[in-house]
């Protein structure tokens, strides 16, 4: 699962420490597959030997207690009269009942909070974030499809001679930085590659204009080559254009930028997906230096407005997954 060290303007955790936080979320990510992993052996095995005649709830609940496995039982309690999560719902069926491929999911889903908690707070302040990222699926896409060794920032916010640039997302590997521009269009639809300002998105009789997604990536690309270049960091960067369900058409692809369309997604997509690389020096420079130079809004907690003892990043955080479980 890729980590999100960067999401708009909100405050990171990584921006304490670029470093040390990629390769601790790592190690605490492996450690807690180790745990539930063990834990879903452990069922299987009594299952198979002992059957319990119990409901999927109660076996589910003692299940939960037992791992002290579930994120969700604090916001059940703060909000009784909400629904339960489907995640919930899901984690209350008898962890013998899944499938390796289940609990694999499971874990992804019980991880994307976190990445968010990890991205949008630290020990003493914390941003005010649009809950609509608890479910953007561009988002999930990113840190759920690709290896622990990306690091994503998502949307960031750079300051340039103290004025705010949006960017497009960032993907940075051990091999280099990937800026993505995702194009929005409905399944049947097809993207058609104008002119230097206008692309067109057609969909039966139905044609609507588009901004060349090709003038954000340059800017963007522009934002993150400059702070590398002032840094003496000399990191590749590359352009994406990505429909990963529509058809793009067009003559020649914009300078310097790869297009993925349906035809050539399942090539890119998996090429990433099988890179094998553990985080590399300059890859977490690239990251540091970016990060400094973000936009960060962000209010002190409730509980450290009196002046409290201080923590170090590393005593804060390394129980910080755990307080998820």
């Amino acid at each position: 699962m890729a980590q999100l060290i960067k999401l708009e303007d909100y405050i990171s955790r990584y921006e304490w420490d670029a470093y040390r936080y990629p390769s601790q979320y790592i190690r605490l990510k492996r450690e807690h597959w180790a745990k539930l992993q063990a834990q879903w052996l452990h069922d299987r095995e009594a299952a198979a030997t002992h059957p319990i005649l119990e409901t999927a709830d109660q076996s589910g609940e003692k299940a939960a207690k037992r791992f002290n496995w579930n994120p969700f039982r604090k916001k059940r309690e703060e909000q009784p009269d909400e629904a339960e999560p489907e995640q919930e719902r899901m984690f209350q069926n008898r962890l013998e009942r899944f499938s390796e491929t289940d609990l694999k999911y499971y874990f992804l889903d019980y991880l994307y909070p976190i990445q968010l908690k990890w991205a949008t707070s630290t020990v003493t302040e914390v941003s005010f974030v649009n809950r609509s990222y608890d479910h953007n699926p561009k988002l999930k896409f990113l840190l759920q499809r690709f290896p622990d060794t990306f690091l994503v920032m998502y949307h960031p916010v750079f300051n340039i001679k103290r004025a705010p640039i949006d960017c497009d997302p960032i993907l940075i590997t051990p091999l280099g930085i990937e800026i993505i521009a995702f194009m929005s269009a409905p399944k049947s639809a097809r993207i058609i590659a104008g002119d230097e300002r206008k692309w067109a998105i057609e969909q039966g009789t139905s044609r609507k204009m588009i901004l060349n997604p090709a003038i954000s990536l340059k800017r963007t690309e522009h934002v993150i080559k400059s702070i590398l270049a002032a840094h003496d960091v000399d990191f590749p960067v590359q352009k994406t254009i990505l429909a990963k369900d529509n058809t793009i058409l067009y003559a020649t692809e914009p300078y310097q930028t790869q297009i993925i369309d349906e035809a050539s997604y399942s090539a890119w997509f998996e090429k990433r997906r099988k890179l094998i690389s553990p985080l590399k020096s300059t890859q977490l420079k690239a990251a540091e230096v970016l990060l400094a130079q973000t936009r960060t809004n962000a209010v002190k907690r409730p509980e450290w407005e009196e002046e409290k003892p201080y923590l170090s990043a590393g005593e804060a955080d390394e129980s910080s997954l755990n307080e998820q479980t």
